[in-house]
């Protein structure tokens, strides 16, 4: 498998990487957007000797990571639930693809329903490894952000998944909490799409929705409600509803003297048209704004890419069009049809081996129109420049850190309307889990009772500590401290365990609850 994107092994990708390969443990690899999550996996394909499969929620995600929907591997119609989960293979057949698979990853995880993930569970236990373990005794490698878009649960179906679930969230599902089940949490820090610390710190205050009024100013200093994209700005509306974008982009088409293109694409195979990166009749005009969908393999754009038609005009040797677009970076580029593949995993019974099959494919130029996309597709996307038009609101957690978040500078961000505190979804469920899960992870590296001696030898030596805060609404820091006193304090009436200590970075005394210490080390003078 060729890499399309180089890739730096700073220390979380190496703690991961060490952890998806050389054990057999579960794993739950997440961080912010932009930390290099779907490179991390593309490498991880790259150099592992397991028998892996990579699976995803949707058929465009599976598509994106060349892996297969979480349905189709298993087999379950979209109407899954426990009850309708059987055994696929008779009792004597030791040779089935369940039973021979070293890790299953699943991209995207943040959008799996507990249900579904249940449903995984009792699979595997029926036609894995190990009827006795958590999924069949398989390695299980989650991959996603909590912090950005959420599973879909219908309407219909809120009542009675309420009645068995604590949450809609995968980490709810009764797998997790039967005791028996583990998983290493890695956290991937380093953000690459944004340089600006700054503006960081503006995107982690949306995604925790700790923002202050005084950093909401400094995003809304970028309303602008009459702005009017150049031709060739390269602007991209991110919108929260399919209608909202779908009507901004035939206007704009219409708007076009210039002819117009039918480019009709071919599915082959077992290929679900509801799963098409772009339309089956796909409809441009020269002067069109686009989006390029894949990694062209000569490096020229990548999947995201935003340019602008200048010219189609016909190959004299393939007799194919050709569709010329200027891209953001300068580059007019010609664009030929590509082909996408979906793909089923399958055990070769010779070699012992998991192939992986190509049981479908799609061929159409691998571009849309991209005046406006919505905010959930661009997820996993990087622009430039960014319009933000929320319309009546956003609905769901995450939406707004996801759309900001899709831009590499506040300065190529436009609003056309005010972002305020009701605009920032974000399910406590979510923080409660990240945090709780972490807390859990610190305590048994290092319990209460070692870290309180810890702070007492520092006390005694008046040295320094260097320690890992996390708050409980999931804000993490590192801090050096100099620590004064450790005992039972109180907050409200609330007694907990207690540091006094200074903390260099402010100048200033400032109290810390022990438990949420998750690091602490020596500091260096």
């Amino acid at each position: 498998m060729k890499l399309t994107a180089k890739i730096e092994l700073n220390p979380q990708f190496k703690q991961a990487l060490e952890a998806m390969e050389k054990t057999s443990g579960n794993v739950f690899v997440t961080g912010k957007a932009g930390t290099g999550k779907s490179t991390l996996l593309e490498y991880f394909r790259h150099i592992t000797k397991k028998k892996i499969v990579v699976l995803a929620p949707t058929g465009v995600a599976a598509i994106n990571v060349k892996g297969q929907t979480i349905h189709s591997f298993f087999r379950f119609k979209p109407d899954i639930t426990l009850r309708k989960v059987k055994r696929k293979y008779g009792k004597d057949d030791k040779d089935n693809v369940y039973k021979k698979l070293g890790a299953i990853v699943i991209d995207e995880v943040s959008m799996v329903r507990a249900d579904l993930m249940d449903c995984v569970d009792k699979f595997l236990r029926l036609n894995g490894k190990n009827k006795n373990m958590p999924f069949g005794g398989a390695q299980m490698i989650f991959i996603g952000d909590l912090y950005q878009l959420p599973p879909v649960v219908m309407s219909n179906e809120k009542e009675i998944f309420r009645k068995e679930y604590n949450s809609e969230y995968f980490f709810d599902a009764k797998v997790f909490n039967n005791g028996k089940f583990s998983m290493e949490f890695i956290e991937l820090e380093k953000i690459y799409r944004q340089k600006d610390q700054k503006f960081i710190n503006l995107l982690n205050a949306i995604r925790n929705n700790s923002i202050t009024e005084q950093e909401l100013n400094i995003i809304n200093a970028r309303y602008q409600p009459n702005f009017q994209n150049k031709p060739d700005d390269f602007f991209i509306c991110l919108t929260p509803t399919n209608k909202a974008s779908q009507i901004i982009n035939e206007q704009k088409l219409s708007e076009l003297k210039e002819k117009l293109y039918n480019c009709k694409g071919a599915v082959m195979g077992d290929f679900n048209k509801g799963h098409l990166p772009t339309e089956i009749d796909l409809r441009v005009k020269p002067g069109a704004q686009i989006m390029l969908l894949n990694n062209d393999s000569a490096k020229r754009w990548v999947n995201g890419t935003i340019g602008k038609i200048v010219e189609i005009k016909k190959d004299s040797e393939t007799g194919l069009n050709v569709i010329f677009a200027k891209l953001a970076n300068g580059e007019t580029e010609g664009i030929l049809p590509h082909t996408w593949e979906i793909f089923n995993f399958s055990l070769d019974k010779n070699s012992g081996l998991i192939n992986s099959e190509v049981v479908g494919s799609f061929t159409q130029y691998p571009l849309k129109l991209a005046w406006s996309v919505t905010i959930h597709k661009s997820q996993g996307k990087t622009f430039d420049r960014v319009v933000i038009d929320i319309g009546r609101g956003t609905f769901t957690h995450g939406q707004m850190y996801v759309a900001l978040s899709r831009c590499t500078a506040l300065e190529g961000i436009v609003l056309k309307k005010k972002i305020t505190k009701k605009n920032i979804w974000m399910d406590w469920r979510v923080v409660k889990f990240v945090t709780q899960y972490q807390y859990g992870i610190s305590e048994n590296n290092l319990s209460l009772e070692d870290k309180v001696k810890i702070i007492k030898q520092a006390i005694a030596d008046k040295a320094k500590l260097n320690i890992v805060y996390l708050k409980a609404n999931d804000i993490k820091s590192k801090r050096i401290i100099q620590p004064k006193r450790v005992g039972q304090m109180e907050y409200l009436n609330k007694p907990f365990l207690g540091m006094k200590a200074l903390c260099l970075a402010r100048g200033e005394d400032r109290v810390f609850r022990v438990d949420r210490i998750l690091e602490m080390r020596a500091a260096n003078d």
